[in-house]
């Protein structure tokens, strides 16, 4: 993936990060318009497999700046980089890195890591590096990275391309096509609104006029049209309507569900294609990371030698990170649920 200058600047002139906290107001939700949901609670992110930019020669490597006498050499500089990097840009050899960042992304760059480097001799001028608890998270981050590193080296050559399509090929097979429903809806806020206007329908009104005319949905516009789902995209008293109905069939009576009264009508049903392997690739991607961090974790504590006392089993539950979940690559998201 290709990345515009003015798309990477943007990245590269983020405050820093550790002193940004950004606040998240989660958006409003209908039957047709669920935000992606977020990472389950409790899953602690496992390495994405794969280096991270390469330091440059010492020959290529010239002193940025100096901060009390301490030399900031141009690897300073590409390692600040990384916090800000998109994942697929950190493999990027430093020549041509340092050719894609415009130049004042560059000086941004420096002045960050200035910045980070004048923090950093203040926190020891202050003794803060010899504080217990301060050493004591210091090293719990050294462990986290040790532990991210190993994991990332165990799994990196497992998880290829060829692996994927190999996986992908052997459950084929099993692979089916959900079931998916074209509907549109009226969307009111009391039964009473909802049966006037089942009735406007039932007397020879057409539905997407009505839904025009009376519906609070957002989708009104386009006269309540939902477009193809599966029965897991929405909540489940629409779901349950909308999958019992025959194309060409509105609802009996309004459906109630936490967004107010519906009224539905079936357009067409259908069976959804089988997902390509490119479509596949990156939930398979996921889920073989997944297994070869689960196998490895398992390898490490069934090697080690674990003693907890007032346990009959030791060293049975655990693993080295609990519910590690491999991260999205390639900016890749989820699709917007709707329920």
């Amino acid at each position: 993936m290709r990345l515009h200058p003015s798309l990477l600047a943007a990245a590269l002139l983020l405050p820093l990060a550790p002193f940004a906290a950004r606040a998240q107001t989660p958006g409003n939700q209908t039957p047709g318009n669920q935000a992606p949901g977020n990472q389950a609670p409790g899953k602690a992110a496992a390495p994405s497999p794969g280096p991270t930019a390469a330091q440059p020669p010492a020959a290529d490597d010239p002193v940025v700046a100096r901060v009390d006498g301490h030399e900031i050499r141009m690897s300073d500089v590409l390692a600040t980089a990384q916090d800000v990097l998109p994942a697929e840009m950190r493999q990027t050899p430093p020549a041509m890195l340092l050719q894609m960042i415009p130049p004042e992304a560059q000086r941004q760059l420096i002045e960050r890591t200035v910045t980070e480097r004048a923090l950093t001799d203040a926190a020891r001028s202050a003794g803060l590096d010899k504080d217990a608890d301060v050493r004591r998270r210091m090293q719990r981050a050294s462990d986290q990275e040790l532990q991210q590193s190993f994991l990332a080296r165990a799994v990196a050559t497992s998880v290829t391309d060829s692996t994927l399509r190999a996986r992908y090929e052997q459950e084929s097979g099993k692979r089916q096509g959900e079931e998916e429903v074209h509907a549109r809806h009226i969307l009111l806020k009391t039964e009473s609104e909802a049966k006037a206007a089942l009735a406007a329908v039932k007397g020879g009104e057409d539905f997407a006029a009505v839904a025009r005319r009376l519906s609070t949905d957002p989708g009104s516009r386009d006269g309540g049209d939902l477009g193809f789902f599966k029965r897991s995209d929405m909540v489940p008293e629409f779901a349950e309507a909308a999958f019992a109905m025959k194309p060409g069939e509105v609802s009996a009576a309004p459906v109630q569900s936490p967004f107010g009264w519906h009224v539905i009508k079936v357009e067409a049903r259908r069976t959804a294609p089988v997902p390509s392997f490119e479509e596949s690739r990156q939930q398979l991607r996921q889920q073989m990371l997944q297994e070869q961090v689960d196998k490895v974790v398992q390898q490490v504590r069934a090697n080690a030698k674990v003693e907890i006392p007032g346990q009959a089993a030791p060293g049975a539950g655990g693993s080295l990170l609990d519910q590690a979940a491999p991260p999205a690559a390639g900016g890749a998201r989820p699709a917007p649920q709707r329920r």
